[in-house]
């Protein structure tokens, strides 16, 4: 049974990267040999698994993580962290000889931003530790397990074979893109990516093209990501455009891991697809108005008062 749970609680199970980011705030993104000075430096938890484990925590789910940090004060950092925003960590990984995964973002006045990750001990999380790690976990009925692709295949595929043995609904964000193990079509997973990477996955440029070509190797909905424009829902053969919350964005970090955070933890409430999405838009646009991923999520009362 999952921590903080009763037998009828749905929850939600979070599969992926943990992460401390290093965030260095500029007037304009630099280019490619260029050097831009910056004028704050912020040093946060992160990862988006990670990040998305706090914001399912934050609108109210009971949230279990599965992840992996290095033996060093960082990981240290991260957990404590995840534990403070109501994660269950107990289940995660501390793999010595190894660093804690780490994300060097720079981030511009409007908000926009570039990363670069060095994964750490995520890359590390096999599917062993996986196996081991939900060998006694008993989720209760209509939990979700969300997985990400900061961590490698054999990770995402053991996580994903368990959820689907356990009947759990599945919701994977395939993000950095990547091309999808044949295993994970055959679970039915909800596919969550933004416009560029439903664009590497299917071959299609247009959202609800490649909606449609990445449903058909599904069989399940598809909801594509669009930044300040929205999202793309494509359900049962149809596209649907959602606008999202008039912002003043600060910081877009840590935006879609929000949305997806907070759509698995609405799923798990037992909303339908449409409705837990315009909460996780919700909540997304919210968050790109504080700085730094994990800062700033959203409480559920705080949606709720957005979108009344």
């Amino acid at each position: 049974m999952l921590k903080g749970m009763s037998e009828k609680s749905a929850g939600v199970i979070v599969v992926g990267s943990i992460n401390v980011d290093l965030i260095v705030g500029v007037s304009r993104l630099p280019g490619p040999g260029e050097t831009v000075l910056g004028r704050r430096f912020v040093q946060q938890n992160g990862g988006k698994s990670a990040n998305q484990a706090a914001a399912a925590a934050r609108v109210g789910a009971p949230v279990t993580m599965l992840g992996a940090v290095g033996d060093d004060d960082l990981g240290r950092s991260a957990l404590a962290g995840l534990a403070e925003a109501g994660v269950d960590v107990t289940r995660c990984r501390t793999i010595e000889g190894t660093h804690t995964g780490l994300a060097l973002i720079v981030v511009d006045d409007g908000g926009e931003n570039q990363i670069a990750v060095a994964s750490g001990a995520n890359a590390l999380l096999d599917g062993a530790m996986i196996e081991a790690a939900t060998a006694s976990l008993q989720a209760p009925p209509g939990s979700v397990c969300l997985i990400g692709f900061e961590v490698y295949d054999e990770a995402v595929v053991a996580a994903a074979r368990w959820a689907a043995r356990e009947g759990l609904r599945i919701v994977i964000n395939p993000a950095p893109a990547r091309q999808i193990p044949a295993e994970l079509y055959d679970y039915g997973p909800i596919l969550t990516p933004n416009r560029t990477e439903a664009e590497m996955l299917s071959g299609e440029s247009e959202p609800a093209v490649a909606a449609r070509v990445l449903a058909a190797r599904t069989g399940a909905p598809v909801i594509v990501t669009l930044g300040g424009e929205g999202a793309l829902l494509f359900e049962a053969g149809e596209a649907i455009g959602l606008s999202t919350l008039a912002v003043e964005p600060v910081d877009t970090t840590g935006a879609g891991d929000a949305l997806n955070g907070i759509l698995a933890a609405e799923l798990a409430r037992g909303a339908g697809l449409r409705e837990a999405l315009r909460w996780a838009m919700a909540g997304a646009s919210m968050k790109t108005t504080v700085a730094g991923a994990q800062a700033g999520l959203p409480d559920r009362e705080a949606i709720a008062a957005r979108l009344a």
